[in-house]
């Protein structure tokens, strides 16, 4: 497995109240979780770094959105624990959890009618307190997640009249009102074309390195996750086959291991850009795999 030795930390920690720091590092040890009496994950521990990216990618099936819902105690697993700053999540009240860990799942659904202004609030519901008085912070937290994903025209629109990426970025809104030190989000691009891409993962990057905060994303384009996250973490038939940088794990070798199929590695020098070329073709007329990945494209 290759080893991630010095990650690349995004940013520095963030100030105020809500502000991540080096207690914001995520980590699974020994974690057995699945569904019903079939396990997804078989003992995987992984160290998601404090202040970072980082892109879960593999196969389909392979265990990451198994592994960011345990995370996010959305399932409860058999064996091992999950620790945010050295602490087992597990004993935590919900509350603390709720302030601590934000989630945004695959094709989340919005209550019928609701509009804009009203679902990125409910990022607020941690903080209510027992009487669900609204706060100024409150205010300020909305209005800023509105302003980072360009929210403020659709404020009175009913979410359910949007399109698919004006939906995606009211949940994204949703998530950073919330102010938690880590977020976890389950294929945040899933349905966008490549320019809403890499517009939600520039807002969410930007968020990141400005506040510090510690951000996991499971990501199906391998392009964009090395563009993107700061460490990569692999994983083939639930456990992690490869975890490091960009230029660790985004060679030849590990993209035709955990992918099961031939494929080359292409990197552009002056956008430090990587292409994956899958080779469908016979096994005995695939390009060598033996030359370094970094080849800059035409």
């Amino acid at each position: 497995m290759t080893s991630m030795t010095d990650p690349i930390r995004a940013g520095g920690p963030a100030q105020g109240e809500d502000a991540a720091s080096s207690s914001s590092e995520l980590a699974v040890r020994g974690l057995t979780v699945g569904y019903g009496e079939t396990p997804v994950l078989r003992d995987v521990s992984v160290t998601f770094p404090a202040g970072a990216v980082t892109a879960l990618v593999g196969a389909n099936g392979c265990g990451k959105s198994t592994l960011l819902k345990a995370c996010a105690r959305q399932l409860s697993p058999s064996a091992g624990e999950i620790l945010v700053g050295g602490a087992d999540v597990s004993r935590w009240h919900r509350t603390r959890f709720a302030r601590t860990v934000g989630f945004l799942p695959q094709d989340p659904v919005a209550p019928e009618g609701v509009t804009v202004q009203e679902l990125v609030a409910r990022g607020r519901h941690p903080y209510r307190g027992a009487f669900g008085r609204w706060r100024a912070q409150d205010d300020d937290a909305v209005a800023e997640a509105v302003e980072l994903t360009g929210l403020g025209d659709l404020l009175e629109r009913r979410v359910g009249d949007l399109s698919g990426g004006q939906r995606q970025r009211v949940w994204i809104a949703l998530a950073l009102a919330q102010h938690t030190d880590v977020l976890l989000l389950d294929e945040p691009t899933t349905y966008l074309d490549i320019a809403r891409q890499a517009e939600i993962l520039d807002i969410l990057t930007a968020l990141q390195r400005s506040r510090g905060i510690t951000l996991v994303m499971v990501l199906h384009e391998l392009s964009l996750a090395a563009r993107y996250a700061d460490v990569l973490v692999a994983l083939k038939d639930g456990a992690v086959a490869a975890t490091g940088t960009a230029e660790q794990v985004m060679t030849d070798q590990v993209v035709s291991d955990v992918f099961d199929m031939s494929a080359r590695v292409l990197h552009d020098a002056p956008t430090d850009a990587r292409l994956v070329i899958p080779w469908t073709g016979p096994a005995s007329t695939a390009p060598s795999t033996s030359r370094s990945p970094e080849e800059v494209l035409p």
